[in-house]
């Protein structure tokens, strides 16, 4: 009885050639897994493709809210953004089909998982990290570090030699990644930095803000404990309202990001994403936050939002330190509770207005207008005790200067 390899499949160009090299190389059963994070109709097809190109079976797991709910969210209210710009749409999706595969591995009694992450990118790390923190048992197989292949030109020649259909040619051949959260773009004319995307070309979610409707919307968004639990007054699941924002942002070009990163591995990376829903759902989070917070847990949030936009990145889902960051976050969400109201137009999703019951701003206060809250005279004693430090060192600085 042969040992048993899992696969996980997405039946793009990579892991269409992975079986039938897998085969060749070694005396596995390989069971192929498609772990459904959104991919839409990418999924079509993939039984039949796998089982003819050597498969003995193919799952498809519907991932898709066990994602939002467990690895989007959590994020989100992290305000998690890795270098100011990326919303980790890849990053946060592949521990999620990891533990997958680990359990389906575990199910079969497999004594191995096989990716087809290539050794320059993030995903090898991602993928490797989860299987080492859930299943350290099971073997890896990364092929991208073991075979003679060494382009995406030579992918392609190695499966028609083959007779394998892939989803691309040698002229267009963009490397992309698409889930529920977001759709990238990289390689091509897009490895030169100079050169602008051809959006027109690449787009598949969104228009371009030039061809977004010329007249704005209005998007309201209630959340609870920080997780977003309704669009426009509708209560939803957070799958849908993903699915509801993905819509409204991509109507209005809402969401396009062209982002020169810093990969793990030490090399810089561009590619162009597609992020209409997550920009909407960030926007918004933010904007009920400033409202719930106080000064000193939202500043120091702000830098732990960092070091979770890097974990997150770097593949460390299931670390201690995530783990344990989460549930600072946790805590800080209890009070972020209320509604959002955003405007979208042309590429931009611009706060309208904010309420909650936890609101800590106060009219009473702040107002320019006179009140009979505050007493202006207490900030002179304030600024007193504050400036001391530096009014001390004034005068040290002054007396040996006279003293010179």
């Amino acid at each position: 009885m042969k040992e048993k390899v899992i696969l996980a499949y997405s039946g793009g160009l990579d892991t269409s050639i992975i079986i039938p090299w897998l085969k060749e190389n070694f005396d596995y059963e390989v069971i192929a897994v498609c772990g459904d994070v959104g991919q839409g109709k990418e999924t079509e097809g993939l039984e039949e493709k796998a089982l003819k190109t050597g498969a003995s079976k193919l799952y498809i797991e519907d991932l898709r809210e066990d994602y939002v709910e467990n690895y989007i969210f959590p994020t989100v209210k992290a305000g998690a953004v890795y270098e100011g710009k990326y919303l980790l749409g890849t990053s946060h999706a592949r521990p999620c089909i990891a533990k997958r595969l680990v359990e389906i591995a575990k199910k079969e009694g497999a004594v191995a998982i096989c990716h087809g992450a290539t050794g320059k990118g993030n995903d090898q790390v991602r993928f490797e990290l989860t299987i080492k923190a859930l299943a350290p048992e099971l073997k890896i197989i990364a092929p991208w570090r073991m075979w003679d292949i060494k382009s995406r030109e030579e992918e392609i020649e190695y499966a028609k030699a083959r007779n394998i259909p892939v989803p691309v040619t040698k002229e267009e051949n963009y490397s992309m990644d698409r889930n529920i959260w977001h759709l990238s773009h990289e390689g091509m004319d897009l490895e030169d930095p100079w050169n602008e995307p051809q959006y027109d070309k690449l787009l598949q979610l969104m228009v371009t803000p030039e061809k977004a409707p010329n007249d704005a919307e209005y998007v309201t968004i209630d959340f609870e404990k920080g997780n977003a639990i309704a669009v426009n007054g509708e209560k939803l699941s957070p799958l849908k309202i993903v699915e509801k924002l993905n819509e409204l942002g991509g109507k209005h070009g809402v969401g396009i990001d062209d982002i020169v990163e810093n990969r793990l591995v030490g090399m810089k990376s561009r590619g162009v994403y597609e992020t209409p829903g997550g920009t909407i759902l960030y926007a918004a989070h933010k904007e009920l936050e400033y409202l719930c917070l106080d000064r000193q847990t939202m500043h120091y949030k702000e830098q732990i939002a960092n070091k979770f936009a890097e974990l997150v990145y770097d593949g460390c889902w299931f670390t201690p330190l995530r783990e344990a960051l989460s549930a600072f976050v946790d805590e800080t969400q209890k009070t972020v509770t209320g509604t959002v109201k955003l405007k979208l137009y042309k590429g931009k999703a611009t706060p309208a207005g904010a309420k909650s019951p936890y609101s800590l701003y106060s009219e009473d206060f702040a107002t320019f207008e006179e009140d009979e809250v505050y007493n202006h005279k207490d900030a002179e004693g304030f600024i007193n005790l504050f400036g001391l430090p530096l009014k001390m060192r004034a005068l040290m600085l002054e007396k040996n200067k006279e003293n010179k």
